[in-house]
């Protein structure tokens, strides 16, 4: 069992405020009759942009407006690694681990941020800034080593424009 697989699969269903519910109605209303299902993707990332991740409460109150069972959506957010099961930082370093960027220093990258950081991978920062992550590809293997952060991808990464990448972040945390 992966470490961020949902535990507590009895985790009562949680409310999500009116602006996310009329978003995910909207979604909703996108699909035809019985394939509301294939809503789930859109309805994680609207919760995961409200609470900042996934929790199973949040889940469990998916698959209880989608009318299927929750193993559905467990399923759907532990697939894919850009739904957070747990809390996170708030910036979220995923750091390309597969073999194009590991051929030109991903895994020297890591060990160097989990160093500057002074955390591991799945690990975040003791004043909530920062949380490191490893994924699989994230489509850039022109530009290796690379991490996304926010959507935002930084390229042909190196031990200075790492830390001119989190001295910015730091700051932009300050406003």
């Amino acid at each position: 069992m992966k470490a961020d697989h949902p535990q507590a699969v009895n985790e009562a269903p949680i409310d999500f405020s009116a602006a996310t519910m009329a978003e995910m109605n909207r979604v909703i209303g996108l699909f035809p009759e019985g394939k509301e299902k294939s809503a789930i993707l859109s309805m994680l990332h609207l919760v995961q942009d409200e609470l900042g991740w996934v929790s199973v409460g949040a889940m469990n109150r998916v698959a209880q407006i989608l009318n299927i069972e929750a193993i559905e959506v467990y399923e759907v957010a532990t697939f894919y690694t850009m739904f957070h099961l747990n809390p996170v930082g708030k910036n979220v370093l995923e750091v390309c681990r597969t073999g194009p960027c590991q051929l030109v220093g991903s895994d020297d990258l890591i060990a160097y941020i989990e160093e500057k950081l002074e955390i591991k991978v799945g690990q975040t920062t003791i004043d909530g800034l920062f949380t490191l992550k490893t994924v699989e590809c994230l489509g850039a293997c022109g530009y290796a080593p690379m991490l996304m952060c926010k959507y935002q991808f930084y390229e042909r990464l190196t031990k200075e424009k790492v830390n001119e990448m989190l001295d910015a972040m730091r700051e932009a945390s300050k406003s």
